[in-house]
């Protein structure tokens, strides 16, 4: 199967081009819809801490691939407003109150969703289908999985002496 060798496959990356391979990893834990693979991002940050490499470098890196993988749910909600509105001549009722939704609040909400251990695909595809302005969703998802890695990574690499 292919989830039982990525996570082998995932190790080697880390060992073989560090810093990249966190970013490409995480980028592909988060770029599937609702059947992500659970845990990997976490498991990428503490191997890679574990391993000796810089938590801050590691963070950053992983926040950025996480965010990136993000966009995948963006684009299907984003496509599937495309869709709708090509059939139906007229935009949905629910398209134009999430609209005005994610207007008025939608960049702090997703950066605080981004930002906790939660699915973050519904916000992704809401912003899509809203058609919340691509560059204000993909800065609010890199600020928030940006500070959710640097916890995850920062966490590590002050606990992992006590195993040591």
């Amino acid at each position: 199967m292919v989830f039982e060798s990525f996570p082998v496959w995932a190790y080697e990356l880390i060992v073989q081009s560090s810093y990249f391979g966190i970013f490409l990893i995480t980028a592909i834990a988060n770029s599937t819809i609702f059947i992500g693979i659970p845990g990997l991002t976490y498991a990428v940050i503490i191997l890679a801490v574990g391993l000796g490499l810089n938590p801050l470098l590691v963070g950053i890196l992983a926040g950025f691939g996480s965010a990136t993988g993000e966009l995948i749910g963006y684009l299907v909600g984003f496509g599937g407003t495309v869709v709708i509105e090509k059939y139906e001549r007229k935009t949905p009722r629910i398209v134009k109150k999430l609209m005005g939704f994610f207007k008025n609040v939608g960049f702090w909400l997703i950066l605080i969703v981004a930002t906790l251990p939660a699915p973050f695909d519904f916000i992704g595809i809401l912003s899509g289908i809203s058609k919340y302005d691509i560059r204000k969703f993909y800065i609010a998802t890199i600020i928030g999985r940006i500070i959710r890695s640097l916890a995850i990574a920062y966490g590590v690499y002050i606990i992992y002496p006590i195993f040591d």
